[in-house]
């Protein structure tokens, strides 16, 4: 990445640019899995918990996963948050400080699962850990209009996928659906490759390429689970998207939008600009990130009552 001279509007995303020329790209070509996995790991120490968060360890339908339980948190409520990294890295540990910031804005707990991941675990492992920790929700007792999923980059379109599945399996829709600069075709289309190849300063569309391969397994990248993007959103809860105008994933977020407001869902995108992908998880060196959670979570208690 070489910004040279450029002048970026935000007060902030100059400094952020710079922070991330002194980490690996996320997607990390040449490295195995367990270094990868170890480095996006290390990112989670960034964003400490807020204070009087409790953090707990628990098993959900065999599904290692952490409860965030923000102080003073409604406990009729629930946040589903699904991490990010490609399906294939991340953790509960490296969203942690975001998942918790989510969860104290709309005041609930949040289950954040290590849901499987390829290339162990290829497709559709990943949804089908999603929907188990959904079912779990429901079976503690939280309305599903309470409920809010959301999720990051890979998260994001497995948030979108979990909502397709959830609707498949005849359960309920959640309350809302947030998902934050969705990763939503595999097959890496749409115009903002092109125009922002040289201006995304995290992701590439080869680098891509590797994790749907990996994801995949050999799996259609047209089946609507692993790629949202070409799915029928008919039924499905009231969708807000955030993508960042300097992000190649820009292209994903627009076309779920006229997907979801072709099928008639209540759906609001954003593209937010100079903001990178997921710009939220900057949130402590970076206002527009501590803007954009708290405008998103406006919107889910809105829709969570």
């Amino acid at each position: 990445m070489a910004d040279g001279n450029q002048v970026w509007k935000d007060p902030d995303i100059g400094a952020v640019r710079v922070l991330l020329e002194q980490f690996s790209a996320i997607e990390q070509p040449g490295q195995d899995w367990a270094t990868r996995r170890a480095g996006m790991d290390a990112f989670g120490d960034m964003s400490p918990l807020p204070d009087g968060c409790e953090k707990v360890e628990l098993t959900v339908a065999g599904i290692p996963c952490e409860k965030l339980t923000p102080a003073g948190a409604d406990q009729t409520k629930a946040l589903l948050y699904l991490h990010g990294g490609g399906y294939c890295v991340g953790s509960p540990k490296s969203h942690r400080g975001l998942a918790a910031r989510l969860a104290g804005e709309i005041n609930a707990p949040a289950l954040v699962p290590d849901y499987r991941m390829a290339p162990e675990h290829p497709f559709p492992a990943a949804v089908e850990d999603a929907v188990a920790c959904y079912r779990h929700l429901l079976d503690e007792g939280v309305a599903p209009g309470r409920i809010a999923i959301s999720g990051d980059s890979a998260g994001g379109g497995l948030t979108l996928a979990t909502a397709l599945a959830i609707r498949a399996n005849g359960l309920p829709q959640p309350g809302c659906l947030f998902a934050i600069s969705p990763w939503a075709n595999l097959a890496q289309q749409g115009a903002a490759y092109e125009v922002l190849a040289g201006v995304d300063p995290m992701l590439t569309k080869a680098g891509l390429d590797e994790f749907a391969a990996t994801y995949l397994n050999g799996h259609s990248v047209s089946d609507p689970l692993a790629s949202p993007a070409l799915a029928d959103y008919a039924g499905i809860a009231p969708l807000l998207i955030h993508a960042g105008g300097a992000e190649i994933l820009a292209s994903d977020a627009i076309a779920v939008a006229e997907k979801a407001g072709l099928a008639g869902v209540d759906v609001r995108v954003e593209i937010w600009p100079e903001m990178i992908h997921v710009w939220h998880a900057f949130f402590t060196q970076l206002g527009a990130g501590r803007r954009a959670i708290s405008e998103a979570s406006a919107w889910m208690n809105a829709r969570l009552g």
